[in-house]
């Protein structure tokens, strides 16, 4: 780290900033194999935070790596500076009090443990989304046809195929998409941030 830099605070503490836009700021981090429906139901939880006149904003796994992330691969030590680079984001949107959604599939468990632990420090909400989907579903879904590139041999280090996937052991909230609807998995986001005074 280069040691000629300084850190600025801000003109505007936290309290002062959630008093302003009434609302507290967190990261909802949605975790899950590809094709869990974590993409889904980030958008659908976006809109309805913005119908009800909230600041949200979602952060996608395919957009991120479209700009901020282009340069990393897919190897392991890709995968960790991804979801590092993500965690910093989000801590920055959040501070900012917006309702900070995330969806990348976030494989480790470690890398979301450090993720979590930047926004506690920081006195930030941070609340894991394990969208779980059984490996059988979500090759059947396989809407990119990755699964089956990866089956074929012709993607490497593919998650859940050639490259582990760890689930959470204890995430907030725990959304089975084989089970549910999208509009199931919202309302039961949006109650726990009711039952949390985020909403």
């Amino acid at each position: 780290m280069a040691t000629n830099i300084t850190f600025h605070p801000g003109s505007v503490d936290a309290s002062e900033r959630s008093e302003l836009l009434k609302q507290k700021g967190i990261t909802i981090w949605l975790t899950g194999l590809s094709a869990s429906g974590k993409s889904t139901i980030a958008c659908a939880l976006e809109q309805t935070l913005l119908h009800q006149g909230r600041f949200a904003y979602r952060l996608d796994g395919d957009n991120v790596r479209f700009g901020l992330n282009k340069d990393l691969g897919f190897d392991e030590d890709s995968r960790v500076e991804n979801i590092r680079r993500i965690g910093e984001v989000a801590k920055l949107f959040s501070d900012a009090s917006c309702f900070t959604i995330t969806a990348f599939i976030s494989p480790y468990r470690l890398d979301r443990k450090t993720v979590r632990d930047l926004h506690e420090k920081a006195n930030l909400g941070f609340v894991e989304v394990f969208v779980d989907a059984p490996l059988n579903i979500v090759e059947q879904r396989d809407p990119k046809g990755l699964y089956k590139k990866a089956r074929a041999g012709e993607i490497k280090e593919f998650t859940g195929i050639s490259a582990p996937y760890e689930p959470p052991e204890n995430p907030e909230i725990h959304i089975k998409t084989g089970e549910c609807d999208v509009t199931q998995a919202v309302k039961a986001i949006t109650e726990y941030l009711v039952s949390h005074s985020y909403l």
